[in-house]
């Protein structure tokens, strides 16, 4: 089974395997807790009145790591959203910042009682790494994603189609889909998988749990598995998550 084979694949169960699941008559339960995914994108933007810090951690089992701090902003309510995110690495004994991004997030479909959501992102990334030691592109350029959320009860799917653009540098397509099992309201079971078309292949099983509302804190950890094209084996990493959402209107 090619690399491409096993994106299309593992993309198609997540997604099909919930969609046919019938929706409940009654009323759909409760979710305290989203757009914390840790590698597949929620199709939720943040409320009026509420902005959120997102800090993710991962380290590799030969020592490297990478780590990225988010922060989303509603402009000024749930419809519109900007966003940064600032990565930062250590690749080859060095630690250093790779390219930001700016990010901009339209709110399509609310999702509302249970009801398909979609939140279309729009992102400039900036040329800020040392290309030259690999933390970068070296050119300005784009990346744009389409994320679907549906709840089924207690499991959330998620499914994502996007593309990374670098001019002359990368043109990268990218599939993923995640299912979400909420077993207590603040605490799910997670299984996220993301592909770089004919690139690399991820399969990440995870939880996160959380607590407090008007100012919540959310933590969790996952164990990615990597296959690239071309390479034998996989590669496996540790990576943590931590956000902390709460609300600015009631900072001065």
């Amino acid at each position: 089974m090619t690399l491409r084979s096993m994106v299309v694949m593992a993309v198609a169960v997540c997604t099909t395997s919930a969609a046919a699941r019938p929706a409940r008559a009654q009323q759909q339960p409760e979710w305290r807790i989203l757009d914390n995914s840790f590698l597949v994108e929620e199709a939720f933007n943040q409320e009026r009145g509420v902005f959120q810090n997102i800090f993710t951690w991962a380290r590799t089992g030969s020592g490297e790591w990478i780590g990225t701090f988010t922060q989303e902003w509603p402009v000024p309510g749930i419809r519109h959203q900007l966003s940064y995110t600032i990565p930062f690495s250590r690749q080859d004994q060095i630690d250093a910042f790779n390219d930001v991004l700016i990010n901009y997030r339209y709110q399509v479909m609310e999702g509302e009682s249970g009801s398909l959501a979609i939140a279309p992102r729009l992102s400039l990334s900036l040329p800020t790494g040392d290309a030259a030691e690999g933390f970068g592109a070296g050119k300005a350029g784009l990346q744009w994603n389409v994320p679907a959320s549906k709840q089924f009860g207690n499991l959330y799917v998620h499914a994502n189609v996007g593309m990374a653009w670098v001019p002359d540098v990368q043109k990268t397509t990218i599939l993923a889909a995640s299912g979400i099992w909420q077993t207590r309201p603040m605490f799910h079971l997670m299984l996220e998988a993301v592909g770089a078309i004919d690139q690399t292949f991820t399969l990440s099983p995870g939880f996160r749990g959380g607590w407090g509302d008007e100012h919540q804190v959310v933590v969790g950890l996952a164990l990615p598995i990597t296959w690239t094209s071309g390479v034998g084996g996989a590669s496996k990493a540790l990576l943590t998550y931590f956000s902390y959402e709460l609300p600015f209107r009631k900072l001065h």
